[in-house]
């Protein structure tokens, strides 16, 4: 009986599944938080850039990427979690090497008091005419 590598982690909370043993069964599920295991979203193919979201050419589409399912291909992957902050902060980093200046924090600025600004700096400023 294998077990996981230390750094195999849940795909939903980033747990370890070190204590997992391998093949993944079925309904296998993370002790942390309860999610099923043998998801597309824990799977070394599964990737958003291509077609069905699917890298391996002659696995059966899984429309449902985060419920168990009965994928033969399925490959658990190293680093799996990926925490919501961090594809936000990854954004906010590439805009500002884009266009040279970092754009206002979430939540602090009126974007439409920014668009208004940024409008009538270009047409005059003289505001809405009646």
């Amino acid at each position: 009986m294998f077990t996981a590598d230390a750094d195999l982690v849940c795909w939903k909370c980033g747990a370890s599944l070190a204590a997992i043993a391998l093949p993944l069964r079925r309904l296998e599920v993370c002790k942390a938080c309860d999610a099923e295991l043998h998801v597309c979203r824990l799977c070394e193919f599964y990737d958003t850039g291509v077609a069905k979201s699917c890298r391996e050419p002659v696995a059966e589409e899984v429309k449902d990427k985060v419920q168990a399912n009965f994928c033969d291909y399925l490959r658990p992957r190293p680093g799996a979690f990926q925490p919501v902050g961090d594809a936000a902060q990854k954004s906010r980093s590439q805009l500002e090497a884009l266009f040279g200046q970092p754009p206002a924090p979430a939540g602090v600025a009126d974007p439409q008091g920014a668009a208004r600004a940024g409008l009538e700096e270009l047409f005059g400023g003289n505001g809405p005419r009646k």
